[in-house]
């Protein structure tokens, strides 16, 4: 069943287009990521979808209820969780999640049920009545999780929730929304980091210039745009010209990043094998031209198809 659906969201801020047409899904039970550099559109969607902003074209429905003529409907049944952190510094948790609650229309013994079930959720019930200020940045993070959480919503929605976290809270947020899913609702989950939406997403979308460029499963992408397994080598000396040449499977990468130049340490050179067993005579025949340093394959993987798909430029 569909929970999420987007159709043609257009917005623009003064002469900037945020967002040029994007459309999705997101069914329900499933983990959606929103992929995509900085200034792409993804927060911009996030905020449609929250009803924060109204697009100047396009709609969104949210668990069948429209964000431009059913706003309400589509908070009662939202759970969004801001990048910036929505919880107040000087309160405990436990009377950021009582206020959160009562907000959501939970009252008396309800909110306090909710409350105590989504501070264990979080791991965080045994420091439930200390002051948030004196939480470390994971425990902040796993809080504005919770209060996102309170009402069970069949949608949630995440604004990189775990920048700048420890990796014990960031596997714990990321086992809490899988959860989550697995419990029947949509999640669509904004970040930057590729591994958290290789691990966690079902399928991602890839913004770029406020459309969708890209979309399927990570695996599916990272095929899409791959160029084989990458032997990465470093030599003593230069390799010679043709070193390759007859060698059936290899053949020297097209592109070496000046970021991969490191004369103090050997020369490196990178090399595309079409299967592992390609590698021991691409080592055989460069061992026998010069003494091989180190060396390291690596497989095609999320960032890869990203890049390839994005550019390496900055964006701001």
């Amino acid at each position: 069943m569909t929970a999420v659906r987007a159709a043609g969201l257009r917005i623009s801020f003064g002469p900037r287009v945020a967002l040029d047409g994007v459309s999705f899904e997101v069914a329900a039970g499933e983990v959606v990521g929103l992929l995509g550099p900085n200034g792409a559109g993804k927060t911009t969607t996030l905020s449609i979808l929250a009803t924060l902003r109204r697009p100047d074209a396009g709609d969104a429905e949210v668990a069948g209820f429209s964000t431009r003529r059913q706003a309400r409907s589509v908070r009662r049944v939202l759970g969004l969780v801001p990048q910036t952190l929505a919880v107040y510094p000087t309160l405990t948790a436990w009377d950021n999640v009582r206020c959160f609650a009562v907000l959501r229309g939970l009252h008396g013994r309800a909110a306090r049920a909710a409350a105590r079930h989504v501070l264990e959720l979080v791991g965080l019930a045994e420091r439930a009545h200390e002051v948030v200020a004196t939480y470390s940045g994971g425990m902040q993070r796993r809080l504005n999780l919770a209060c996102g959480l309170l009402h069970s919503p069949p949608v949630l929605l995440l604004d990189e929730p775990t920048v700048g976290v420890d990796p014990h809270s960031r596997a714990h947020i990321l086992d809490t929304v899988r959860a989550h899913a697995a419990a029947g609702a949509a999640v669509l989950y904004s970040t930057h980091y590729m591994e958290e939406a290789e691990r966690l997403c079902d399928r991602v979308l890839l913004i770029d210039h406020g459309r969708v460029v890209a979309a399927g499963t990570p695996a599916e992408l990272t095929r899409r745009q791959d160029g084989g397994m990458r032997l990465v080598l470093v030599t003593r000396a230069p390799l010679p010209a043709g070193w390759l040449d007859g060698l059936t499977g290899a053949r020297p990468a097209s592109t070496l990043r000046a970021t991969d130049a490191i004369p103090e340490r050997g020369h490196r050179v990178e090399v595309m094998v079409e299967t592992l067993s390609v590698v021991a005579p691409v080592l055989e025949r460069a061992g026998a031209a010069t003494e091989i340093l180190e060396f390291h394959v690596h497989r095609p993987d999320l960032e890869d198809a990203f890049l390839a798909i994005t550019g390496r430029g900055l964006r701001d």
